[in-house]
């Protein structure tokens, strides 16, 4: 992940500098998209292991009471 995201602020630099090339250019798409996928995944990961203290005093995990409100 840290390679990706060197290699993101690198190129992000060098097209503010002088410009990309097309395969650059590509690359930098290719390279973000990943990026927004695996900040997606460690967000959805973090949420999923959330517990709600429900007024009655029980404990619920966020997943489980978003899979409740979709069977509704």
């Amino acid at each position: 992940m840290d390679l990706n995201l060197d290699r993101i602020n690198e190129l992000a630099r060098k097209q503010r500098t002088e410009g990309l090339t097309e395969e650059e250019i590509k690359e930098q798409v290719q390279l973000r998209a990943q990026y927004v996928a695996a900040i997606r995944r460690n967000l959805r990961s973090q949420l999923e292991n959330i517990d709600i203290l429900e007024p009655d005093g029980t404990i619920t995990k966020l997943s489980e009471k978003k899979v409740k409100r979709e069977e509704e």
